[in-house]
């Protein structure tokens, strides 16, 4: 073997990947110089819920049931900034159960409208999230038409007789492939992308659904921000790193 060659090829691949991951490294911080960051770390500062549930624990917006302290309905934290419209949003998400039971509900409203302001309870567009990971990534319409989409499916959501029409166009994901995504009580990023008619979720990279909302009468264009607390029994939800970018 020729050592000055074996060196120098050695060197160049060193070099190589050194420049690729600063490559990698200056387009993800480019990347997130487009999102604008909607909490602070350190307090509910421009959100607003029952402070009774929610409240920041080291460093993570948390929201906590007890035997002793339930939620009657579903109750939201809900961020103040208006009304979004086009855009990703990207957050971090743990859930909880107590005694590590499988029961544990949560999600991100988005596009939603207070419909209760003095028991903070929002209705709409929710990406959903569970305990055991069997919704993950699911698309529910809160208070209104439901299961909209299911984890892995690609679908278009018309109307007959006032009623919703879901078609299903294709897959995003296999079960399997979604719930090897998800990571059961351990953080997990959520991302959720509107535009216009069009909605996405993804868990950890993977897209979950594809939704094409064409029902003009219920599909929602714009709306409020939100994070649910689930009825039900104990548990502990916490979200952190929440970030925004405006779409055209």
């Amino acid at each position: 073997m020729n050592t000055a060659l074996f060196c120098f090829s050695a060197t160049a691949r060193l070099a190589f990947t050194v420049l690729s991951l600063t490559f990698f490294s200056l387009s993800a911080q480019a990347v997130e110089k487009e999102f604008r960051s909607l909490f602070n770390g350190n307090d509910l500062a421009g959100w607003k819920g029952d402070p009774s549930f929610w409240s920041v624990r080291n460093g993570a917006i948390t929201g906590v049931t007890t035997a002793e302290h339930p939620t009657k309905g579903n109750t939201f934290l809900v961020w103040q900034g208006g009304d979004l419209k086009n855009f990703e949003l990207r957050v971090e998400f743990k859930l909880v159960s107590e005694n590590d039971k499988k029961f544990a509900n949560s999600g991100i409203q988005y596009r939603s409208r207070l419909v209760d302001a003095a028991n903070w309870v929002v209705a709409g567009y929710q990406a959903d999230m569970d305990g055991d990971g069997k919704y993950v990534g699911m698309l529910y319409e809160e208070k209104g038409r439901g299961i909209l989409a299911l984890p892995g499916q690609q679908v278009r959501i018309s109307s007959a007789d006032d009623k919703p029409k879901i078609e299903i166009a294709g897959a995003t994901a296999t079960a399997t492939e979604i719930l090897a995504a998800n990571r059961p009580r351990a953080w997990n990023e959520y991302i959720i992308i509107a535009e216009g008619n069009h909605l996405r979720h993804f868990i950890n990279g993977r897209l979950t659904v594809d939704v094409t909302d064409l029902d003009k009468a219920k599909a929602a264009i714009a709306g409020v921000l939100a994070l649910q607390l689930h009825a039900g029994p104990p548990m502990l939800v916490q979200f952190k790193n929440i970030r925004i970018k405006t779409l055209p």
